[in-house]
């Protein structure tokens, strides 16, 4: 049989109109999702396949949550909210919000961890890239700390994501742009832009070896952007150069809100046409093409895969065949991603 998404469960999750955003704890066991209900719900195996709510942390935002995002250690969670702040959670007993961080002027959009788990990204409509430093003191408080303010996008900051490995950072922007950010002395500074969508760059991601960004946009493409150079330090992202090796265009319908890449080198996207889709990396023309240059084709496709825009993909880290969506109608689902 051909590649297909076969779905494994609905979860209803929110009781509201939109969830913006799943995400997996680093050993895939437990779901957290995210949304207009201003709560974060995590979600676990009540029994083997089917998941259920099992907590619901509130009180850390007084409007919409827009992203949620693990810590490699899998003991804390951030969150970032229209209330322009993001919080830390951290488990102790219980998932406790341990951490207000405040100093974005407007809505904050997207927030992530670094591979260290030291580093935290926000992202928002401001137009600007936050990035803390996290720590903790003697007596186990948190202690959280701005490193450093990038304002070098013209609009909106959709999106934020960071290296596998690397201290690099990457972001998403309504001004049709990505911009990668590395360490240069004491302070950060944007080393990269990326220039290529025709409209508002949803979201990019590095791939799972970090040699490659994919990104999605409003003008209905998917590229993939490959790093001309060994990216072996984060200090070589200096002089890297970022260049355009595949777009994928005519498969969604309408805009492409999310993309996530699996452990095996796929990536699942999401997009207003309420679709889901696994797109497969060919870097030997065995799609049809007769170059070397990498080949972006559709390997499985959910057309219809929600009743409205689906705003989130996440693959589970530690099962790459499974996979999370959410959209606006308020609900989850799981899938499973069959290659055989």
């Amino acid at each position: 049989m051909p590649p297909r998404l076969e779905l494994l469960q609905t979860l209803d999750g929110q009781q509201q109109t939109t969830v913006w955003r799943v995400a997996w704890n680093p050993s895939g066991t437990i779901l957290a999702s995210c949304g207009t209900d201003k709560n974060i719900r995590l979600w676990g195996e009540e029994s083997p396949g089917k998941f259920v709510c099992k907590t619901v942390l509130t009180d850390g935002h007084q409007r919409t949550i827009r992203s949620v995002a693990w810590s490699p250690c899998g003991r804390r969670i951030a969150s970032a909210s229209f209330d322009a702040t993001s919080s830390v959670w951290e488990r102790r007993e219980e998932f406790e919000c341990v951490a207000t961080l405040e100093g974005h002027e407007s809505e904050v959009k997207s927030v992530a961890w670094s591979a260290s788990g030291d580093l935290l990204a926000t992202c928002s409509r401001d137009k600007s890239v936050w990035i803390w430093e996290i720590g903790q003191e003697e007596d186990d408080d948190l202690e959280v700390e701005c490193s450093s303010v990038q304002s070098v996008h013209t609009q909106d900051v959709k999106h934020v994501a960071w290296h596998p490995q690397l201290a690099l950072l990457c972001s998403a922007s309504y001004d049709d742009t990505v911009k990668v950010f590395c360490e240069d002395g004491d302070d950060w500074t944007c080393c990269a832009t990326l220039s290529g969508h025709d409209s508002t760059v949803w979201c990019a991601r590095f791939s799972p070896s970090g040699e490659r960004i994919a990104s999605c946009s409003d003008d209905r493409t998917v590229r993939l952007w490959q790093c001309a150079g060994a990216l072996t330090t984060a200090s070589a992202a200096m002089d890297a150069k970022w260049n355009c090796v595949a777009t994928l265009s005519g498969e969604h319908t309408r805009a492409v809100y999310d993309l996530d890449w699996s452990s095996d080198g796929y990536l699942a996207t999401a997009g207003g046409d309420n679709g889901v889709r696994v797109l497969a990396v060919d870097t030997a023309g065995a799609a049809g093409g007769t170059s070397q240059a990498p080949v972006l084709f559709v390997s499985a496709a959910e057309l219809n895969a929600h009743g409205q825009d689906v705003n989130c993909v996440a693959w589970n880290p530690k099962d790459p065949s499974q996979l999370a969506t959410c959209s606006d109608d308020g609900t989850i689902k799981l899938w499973r991603f069959h290659v055989d």
